[in-house]
């Protein structure tokens, strides 16, 4: 029961942030100046005239007050309803549905590099010579902190117009996804590696791991098999911060390297004030993070039974 009423809280509050996203979302977007009615018609270029411009904003409810279409909006967002894009003129699901497919296997592979790169320069530096700590710490501090547009240009230029190994721009093809697989990774692989190997130098002084030594067994195999797996609890940690790089570094990443996805969508329905694309991208992104959050903390239960007395 203890837990059971841990997991409603947890998702009383995973509401709030589903409400409060949709709720400043709808106000940033429609305090922006400009006219929605032109995306629907066409753009800016279109130059209706006065009479289909009264009649698209009448049609879509655009000449109500504010407060009403909020309200308006929540009522279709609770039914599942995202409306049609004003720009696509398609429904909102349907338009993030073609995009999803992009945007998960960049993030997918950005997690998978960035993890990989984490653990490797972990396991390597952590309970060695200072100097190769300090420079470990260095590199991580360096990536962890370089805005991710620049370190897609700095990729761009040595790898795509200098060394041309990769294509600039595209998601078509294995060699499209390298780049910008690696500008959402490297910052990411930076704090998680940065975290790993704090915690592993603490697990190596604990007493099993000197037990483990004294049987004899190798000190690659003490780090893998005994160390790692105690030490990956704090990163553990850092699943939400992970989530939230990924689905945000995604939107830069995309505009960047041109790539299709759900972060240029984005970018392209705030540029054109397309409000119901806009507030289901970010319901979205704000879904995926509540569920990735609860899915963390029901790991804490599992990984420590102590936390359900205090759940």
């Amino acid at each position: 029961m203890t837990t059971l009423r841990f997991i409603g809280w947890r998702l009383l509050a995973g509401a709030g942030v589903l409400w409060g996203a949709a709720t400043l979302t709808f106000l940033v977007v429609h305090f922006t100046p400009g006219d929605p009615a032109d995306a629907i018609i066409g753009g800016e270029g279109a130059a209706p005239t006065p009479e289909v411009l009264a009649q698209v904003t009448a049609e879509y409810g655009l000449d109500r007050p504010w407060y009403v279409q909020y309200a308006a909006h929540l009522g279709r967002i609770v039914t599942g309803d995202f409306g049609t894009s004003y720009r696509l003129h398609t429904p909102v699901t349907q338009a993030i549905g073609e995009q999803a497919a992009a945007t998960l296997e960049l993030a997918l592979a950005a997690a998978v590099v960035g993890l990989v790169l984490a653990v490797t320069v972990a396991l390597a530096t952590a309970k060695r010579r200072r100097w190769l700590r300090g420079l470990a710490s260095g590199a991580e501090l360096l990536v962890a902190s370089t805005p991710t547009f620049w370190l897609g240009i700095v990729l761009l230029t040595v790898f795509s117009f200098g060394l041309r190994l990769f294509p600039a721009t595209g998601s078509h093809g294995l060699a499209s996804l390298v780049l910008p697989a690696l500008c959402l990774a490297l910052p990411i692989a930076g704090v998680l590696g940065h975290v790993l190997r704090e915690a592993l130098e603490e697990v190596l002084d604990e007493p099993f791991i000197v037990s483990a030594r004294a049987r004899g067994l190798g000190e690659t195999t003490v780090r893998l098999r005994h160390a790692l797996r105690h030490a990956l609890t704090p990163l553990v940690t850092m699943t939400g911060y992970w989530v939230g790089a990924l689905l945000g570094g995604a939107v830069i990443t995309e505009t960047l390297f041109t790539r299709q996805g759900i972060g240029r969508l984005l970018v392209s329905a705030v540029n054109a004030k397309d409000l119901p694309v806009v507030l289901g991208v970010v319901l979205l992104s704000a879904l995926v993070y509540v569920l990735v959050n609860l899915v963390v903390d029901l790991l804490y239960l599992v990984i420590d039974p102590r936390l359900k007395e205090a759940a």
